[in-house]
């Protein structure tokens, strides 16, 4: 190797017979978006999270897996009008339209905040032909919480 001496690279001559003989493959044309397969389930939960700001609402079946989410964001409103009632009352109505071809029937409900779209979201899943089994406030309380400023002296 250390005897040898390198050539410089000389590009060969490209003629069209040359570039004929290269075989050709082409790759299958794209068939378009891979079909998913619809999961059919008959109960879920549905998760209310109902902020000062906004209305988040999830569906999912029974192990947790996300059949749908909507949020008065989505729909459309803005500012202070998402954390409405009625925003909520839309979100939800918007939410089962889409996930209701999945067959659910029954949902445990978990509301979470202090938002005010807690009830308007709720009647809205019952308005909707659901039915609710169990409403649950999983609305994290703080035991003790965080310790408080020091008091001011004057």
């Amino acid at each position: 190797m250390a005897n040898e001496q390198l050539q410089p690279l000389q590009p060969e001559p490209t003629t069209s017979a040359a570039l004929s003989d290269i075989p050709t493959t082409t790759a299958p044309a794209p068939t378009g978006k891979k079909k998913s397969k619809k999961k059919f389930v008959t109960a879920g939960n549905v998760y209310v999270q109902a902020t000062y700001n906004n209305t988040i609402v999830t569906i999912t079946d029974q192990g947790g897996a996300v059949l749908g989410w909507s949020s008065a964001g989505k729909m459309g409103f803005k500012g202070p009008k998402k954390s409405t009632p009625y925003a909520a009352g839309l979100t939800v109505r918007d939410l089962v339209e889409r996930v209701r071809d999945t067959g659910i029937k029954t949902v445990d409900v978990f509301v979470r905040g202090v938002g005010s779209g807690r009830e308007a979201a709720v009647r809205a899943l019952g308005a909707q032909g659901l039915t609710i089994n169990t409403i649950k406030d999983i609305t994290p309380i703080p035991h003790n919480g965080c310790r408080p400023p020091k008091v001011r002296r004057v």
